[in-house]
């Protein structure tokens, strides 16, 4: 991170974002799979949690080490319902959950015993409703399902992954200004500040509400830190930075996607990159203090964001 008076290790991640600029890390999908590991299944990352847990702490540590403050959990796709249908009992289940954020604060521990300078959060991921789907409805929206029943499903994970220790809860790539209140109503009284991301088309979320209605659940909710949108095309981060910042008055959070297009039934990412790490000034203008990427965007670019916000 970088300001005049950096808190030191430990410090709430609120106080760095009042102090200055905080980088986050990349897609955690990318950085596995570049590393060798089939992640084609409806668990996607959450599987290796089970499975190579090791390897998930050395996709935190490349981003560490290439300048990242805060790890994003592998906890994104990781349900209670999800790993039902992998006969995977609600116990082990929660144990898996707990896990992804030891995973990421061993990564951090590593990183410091490197000779790591800055200080390191980490953020437990809490994936929408439709990333248990498995079928790209995260990027619609709109399940038929109210903001009480979402409730109902977020609320244990959020309890299990608030009780593991994170620093923050990343409520990230929400699609719908429904499932963002249901979200908002699940960290009450975890005792974890939050952040809230939607994934946005233009100027509206992903289910077609405008964006400023959508930042606004969020302005008077004293858990949430940070409001700002991921998994979205560099493209369409400007606008909603400064509607972000106007709506809520809080430090914005920004982490798109490479400016590639996922293709849901192919499973595969089509077209070109768009994501340049200069793009990132603009939006710290705009208020922008947790600043990263998303999908498909590694260690590589994260390091380039790192320098050109001088934090690395």
């Amino acid at each position: 991170m970088t300001s005049d008076t950096a808190p030191p290790h430990g410090a709430p991640l609120a106080a760095a974002l009042a102090a200055g600029t905080v980088v986050l890390d990349g897609g955690m999908s990318n950085q596995l799979e570049s590393a060798g590991h089939d992640l084609s299944d409806e668990l996607w990352s959450a599987r290796l949690l089970a499975e190579r847990p090791e390897a998930i702490t050395e996709a935190h540590l490349a981003y560490f080490e290439a300048g990242a403050n805060v790890a994003i959990t592998s906890s994104y796709q990781a349900t209670f319902e999800g790993f039902a249908r992998r006969g995977i009992a609600r116990e082990e289940a929660a144990r898996l959950l707990a896990l992804s954020v030891e995973l990421a604060r061993e990564a951090a521990r590593q990183a410091r015993d490197k000779g790591g300078a800055h200080p390191l959060w980490v953020a437990a991921s809490v994936g929408p409703y439709g990333a248990m789907l498995a079928d790209g409805s995260e990027y619609r929206g709109r399940y038929g399902l109210s903001v009480e029943e979402l409730e109902r499903f977020h609320r244990p994970r959020l309890e299990v992954l608030a009780a593991a220790g994170p620093d923050v809860l990343a409520l990230e790539t929400v699609p719908d200004a429904d499932e963002a209140q249901a979200l908002l109503r699940g960290v009450r009284g975890l005792g974890v500040p939050a952040w809230l991301s939607y994934t946005v088309d233009g100027g509206r979320t992903r289910a077609g509400q405008p964006l400023d209605e959508a930042f606004a659940l969020a302005a008077d909710v004293d858990e949430v830190i940070a409001v700002g949108v991921n998994c979205c095309a560099p493209e369409d981060v400007d606008a909603a930075v400064a509607t972000a910042a106007r709506v809520t008055g809080k430090p914005v959070v920004v982490y798109p996607n490479s400016g590639e297009v996922w293709d849901a039934r192919a499973r595969a990412w089509n077209g070109r990159s768009t994501f340049t790490p200069e793009q990132v000034l603009g939006w710290r203008e705009s208020g922008a203090r947790l600043i990263g990427g998303c999908c498909r965007v590694g260690p590589r670019a994260v390091a380039s964001i790192a320098r050109t916000l001088g934090t690395s």
